[in-house]
């Protein structure tokens, strides 16, 4: 087999990725070396890093923008194949729910920004709308938390039985509700504000309260508690 052009494996040790990750810390590795890891080979034509910074150019340069980039997308490159993809795809979902998880680390929720944080990082690279509840009990700890419907660009169906019903089950006191909008508009649509109000009513002949109504963009959140018009 013809060795690859501009082999990593000819580098110095202390200039290979892999060895430097493991004898310095990872922060000291730039966003292509780390890429580098996970694409493993190149090809006969560029090396891993060389491949890892055409990946990159996919995404702008820029690892949030990089989050969106699609498998197919990355795959009209020469020398990632499927797999070479998948892991890409796969180790910026964990970094993504990463963020999430840190960034929902208090015990209770007392305002909409403790929720929207992690809402954002959640929902940050999705092309499509997502609707979503958090079941609260009475000290506002989240007991659990379910996306309940997936749309597309323009939208996505809440049923308030179903959110009523899980509510019942996890004997949640109080709701928030969430979704994102993919476009960016924070926004409220009169199908937002309708939902919201049904869901409201509905609560109350459960004696459950509705928290909050929360809408998520890469630009920011919106809260229906905060504008007061909940």
């Amino acid at each position: 087999m013809q060795e690859i052009r501009f082999s990593i494996k000819k580098w110095a040790k202390d200039d290979r990725p892999r060895e430097k990750l493991l004898g310095k810390n990872p922060s000291t590795l730039s966003d292509s070396e780390l890429l580098s890891i996970l694409i493993g080979n190149g090809n006969r034509e560029k090396n891993a890093i060389e491949l890892a910074k055409e990946v990159l150019r996919l995404g702008k340069n820029n690892l949030n923008e990089l989050g969106k980039v699609t498998i197919p997308e990355m795959m009209q490159i020469k020398g990632i194949g499927k797999v070479k993809a998948i892991t890409i795809s796969a180790a910026l979902e964990l970094g993504r729910r990463r963020q999430a998880t840190l960034s929902l680390e208090k015990p209770t929720v007392k305002s909409s920004r403790d929720i929207a944080t992690y809402l954002q990082a959640l929902f940050r690279d999705l092309p499509h709308e997502v609707f979503a509840v958090a079941y609260l009990n009475r000290a506002n700890r989240i007991n659990h938390f379910e996306v309940i419907s997936k749309g597309g660009i323009t939208g996505t169906i809440a049923d308030p039985r179903i959110i009523l019903k899980r509510a019942l089950l996890e004997d949640a006191v109080s709701l928030i509700l969430c979704h994102n909008h993919p476009s960016g508009s924070l926004k409220p649509s009169k199908a937002d504000q309708d939902l919201t109000q049904k869901l409201k009513d509905a609560s109350k002949l459960f004696d459950i309260s509705l928290f909050d109504h929360i809408i998520v963009s890469e630009n920011g959140y919106f809260s229906f508690a905060d504008a007061g018009i909940l």
